[in-house]
């Protein structure tokens, strides 16, 4: 276990975030003023940590209750099962660590995660709803995975039963590539009959949770995680919800961070589409028609996509765009383009265009300068980075 933090200041974190009653917030709060090897040996001594403010000192009673629990963990017993169940332990600083929650104002102090974290580098749509989901909200989950996996596009929701579930099958069934953010232990499978899919997303996608490995599922873990669910998605889907429930919390939280929130409209007669209706009403969401909607949405946006770009002139001839790409990268090249443009001169869908024109972007061939894409290494006087 290497990287950003020493070893003695990692099992530490480990053994502090194993505490019942120690919330991701008061973790954050002791090591932004404590190394955690410190804040650990602090808390087992029983002197309480320091906070910005002293009205955010800890209740006497919880602190007491922090000082028990700590005296009954033993923190190299909680690496060993880290490295018995394959989590890795990952600290902002390290390589690995997501930068989108290092920047996070509500960033995780720990992660615990299984699986590829490359998968973060891809564009990612997150999709999520009601555990109590109609047959037909499960279709269109389970359609939606199917369909951005098509498109190379990882999804990210919470592996709960109904809506989360149904997105992450249909991902499954095309080999996509899928991120699940979990609300117990990442070797405590939650909700029971999920097992199978859990492995499945531990093994050939990525699996991330607050909570150390053994930690049994809480209700006040699922409305936390869900910060992290929208952080890291581009676009947050939201297909089925009642009046109340976490998928209004995920929304409402990707709202907050900037991050494009779709809700798919129900009939008024539904309780299942009460939620998703009132997010359209409030204009907190934008209303989905049908799929092209959210790969139009992801296409326009990459504010918040993931991984390095590389520039054209670094790759060899074989990696040149091909297909559509080729096509929309050569019309991009002679003069600079709108997604109306490439549409009316390549006889291709609007969805069709904006797909091919973000990953031109993504892959460092094409750079959207208000509207206008254009090459990297633009010739068009009116590009900034063709005057760089």
């Amino acid at each position: 276990m290497t990287g950003g933090a020493t070893v003695d200041d990692r099992t530490a974190i480990v053994a502090l975030a194993s505490l019942p009653s120690v919330t991701p917030a008061g973790l954050r709060n002791a090591v932004a003023h404590h190394p955690p090897a410190e804040a650990w040996a602090m808390v087992q001594r029983g002197v309480e940590w320091r906070s910005r403010v002293a009205s955010e000192r800890c209740d006497p009673a919880v602190w007491q209750r922090l000082v028990h629990e700590a005296r009954s963990v033993d923190p190299g017993a909680l690496v060993e099962a880290c490295e018995r169940v394959g989590a890795r332990v990952l600290v902002p600083g390290d390589p690995e660590f997501p930068l989108l929650l290092a920047h996070d104002d509500d960033a995780p102090a720990v992660l615990f995660v299984r699986g590829d974290i490359g998968v973060l580098s891809r564009r990612r749509v997150g999709v999520v709803g009601t555990r109590n989901a109609t047959a037909a909200g499960r279709a269109t989950a389970f359609a939606i995975g199917e369909a951005m996996s098509a498109s190379g596009v990882a999804v990210v929701s919470g592996l709960a039963r109904g809506i989360d579930g149904a997105a992450h099958r249909g991902v499954r069934a095309a080999g996509g590539a899928a991120i699940a953010v979990v609300g117990s232990g990442i070797d405590v499978p939650y909700p029971r009959q999920h097992r199978e899919l859990w492995e499945w997303v531990a093994t050939d996608g990525l699996l991330i949770s607050e909570w150390p490995p053994g930690s049994e599922p809480q209700s006040w873990h699922f409305p936390l995680r869900n910060r992290i669910l929208a952080a890291l998605s581009e676009v947050v889907v939201v297909v089925e919800s009642r009046e109340r429930g976490g998928s209004l919390i995920t929304a409402g939280l990707a709202h907050e961070r900037g991050i494009t929130v779709l809700a798919v409209p129900g009939s008024i007669h539904h309780r299942a589409a009460t939620g998703t209706n009132q997010l359209i009403a409030d204009k907190i969401a934008g209303m989905i028609t049908s799929i092209d909607d959210i790969e139009v949405a992801l296409a326009l946006d990459t504010s918040r996509s993931g991984g390095d770009v590389p520039l054209p002139f670094d790759r060899t001839m074989s990696a040149e765009p091909h297909t559509l790409e080729a096509r929309v990268f050569a019309l991009c090249n002679e003069r600079a383009c709108t997604l109306d443009d490439l549409v009316s001169e390549l006889g291709v869908s609007l969805t069709e265009a904006a797909m091919a024109a973000a990953r031109l972007e993504r892959d460092g061939w094409l750079v959207d300068t208000g509207g206008w894409f254009e090459p990297i290494m633009s010739k068009f006087a009116g590009s900034e980075m063709g005057r760089s």
